[in-house]
């Protein structure tokens, strides 16, 4: 029965001083910890926005950039996220690694990333994965999987013997972080949550909250 499920958080503590001044420098040390776990997905987080109705939405995306600058996915502008996105250029990401009893949560705004970027990433695709930008309309209702699969066959023989090159409503985001959370599941729910906010001249300040 759901209501009888527990897990006993027991594996790792968090401290704050044990924690990177730069909580994007922490954050990369999580994934590469998660890396090393083989945790599947390791860069998995789910991307929470809102649309033009204040509806909240959530889905998985794949972080794809780590810098002082914030954190970028990739995806269709024409998708119901890239759509709430262009509404309301703001967002929240949740990580999530069970097998380390972690998570994180980072609150940010929104932007596009440059064109140069988003081309340079794109090139890096597998040559199916740049088929299938163009394939699927992304969001959208389709008449069968036999026609997405048809369409794509159709996409592979429009490009054969060529470059795939980016479509124009195929970009990058990258999410400019106010605020992450660092949590660490401990035993009998006293979790550690240590909290960064940054600050106006850029740094930022630690501090925990109750669980």
């Amino acid at each position: 029965m759901i209501e009888k499920i527990r897990q006993s958080y027991e594996r790792d503590a968090l401290d704050e001083a044990q924690l990177h001044p730069d909580p994007c420098q922490q954050l990369r040390q999580w994934i590469d910890d998660a890396i090393t776990e083989q945790v599947i997905e390791p860069n998995a987080m789910c991307l929470a926005t809102v649309d033009e109705e204040g509806h909240p939405d959530a889905r998985f995306v794949l972080l794809r950039g780590l810098d002082e600058r914030g954190l970028v996915f990739y995806t269709n502008r024409q998708s119901a996220k890239g759509k709430q996105l262009a509404h309301n250029p703001h967002a929240t990401v949740v990580f999530w690694w069970g097998a380390l009893e972690r998570q994180v949560r980072i609150v940010g705004s929104v932007e596009l990333v440059s064109e140069e970027e988003a081309d340079a990433y794109f090139a890096t695709r597998p040559r199916g994965h740049q088929l299938s930008a163009w394939v699927s309309p992304q969001s959208e209702v389709v008449p069968s999987r036999e026609w997405l699969e048809q369409r794509a066959q159709e996409i592979e023989a429009h490009f054969e013997g060529q470059p795939v090159p980016r479509p124009d409503y195929w970009t990058g985001y990258r999410i400019v972080p106010h605020t992450f959370e660092f949590w660490q599941g401990r035993r009998n729910r006293l979790h550690d949550r240590i909290r960064y906010v940054r600050q106006e001249d850029g740094s930022w300040r630690k501090e925990r909250l109750a669980p």
